[in-house]
């Protein structure tokens, strides 16, 4: 069964961290690489679990030099993105290079956090945004990095895990329509967050 909580003692301390970063990284790396789907020209889900966020909080922790001090807090921001086992989470981001076609793009995307959906058996999970999270600005230009739950029953799931399952990723934001069939090793992977 898939841990679904990190706490103070699974986080290394940062010397111990630091011997092995290149593989846990490595390890981790290879986790995510069917945990990953481009949706339209500019959008990439990652779907997170307990082991992308144990790294998340490592590295943090590495980076910003915080010690012990740092994790509850880091514990705090990525703990609520580890799947709970009748869902799954991502992290997407909307990656455009240009600084300047991006804030044109940005601007154009409020509320697409909203918008997300996967589809499967007939049926459409909707995404929901990461409770505490405020990524449309009051002007309606969209964050570059958004946090969504998709919250499914048991039938939903059930009809997820059917190995060869038609599993559509996408969005139904105006300006932003895309969608996309995820790979049979995707759906197989995201399949072990459940349960």
């Amino acid at each position: 069964m898939p841990k679904r909580i990190l706490t103070e003692a699974d986080i290394l301390p940062t010397a111990e961290y630091a011997k092995n970063r290149q593989e846990h990284r490595r390890k981790v790396t290879e986790k995510k690489r069917n945990r990953r789907v481009a949706v339209g020209p500019h959008i990439t889900f990652y779907f997170e679990c307990w082991e992308t966020m144990w790294l998340q909080v490592q590295e943090m922790v590495y980076i910003e030099k915080g010690g012990a001090e740092q994790v509850p807090g880091e514990l705090e921001a990525y703990n609520p993105l580890i799947p709970n086992g009748s869902e799954l989470t991502a992290t997407f981001m909307i990656e455009i290079d240009d600084p300047n076609r991006r804030k044109r793009v940005l601007d154009t995307l409020g509320g697409i956090e909203e918008t997300t959906f996967i589809r499967v058996g007939g049926e459409t999970i909707r995404g929901v945004a990461e409770a505490d999270q405020d990524r449309t600005s009051a002007e309606g230009k969209a964050s570059s990095v958004q946090f969504v739950h998709f919250p499914f029953t048991p039938d939903q799931i059930a009809a997820f895990s059917t190995e060869g399952a038609e599993v559509i990723l996408g969005f139904s934001h105006p300006n932003y329509g895309h969608m996309t069939v995820l790979p049979e090793t995707v759906r197989a992977e995201l399949t072990g967050d459940f349960g």
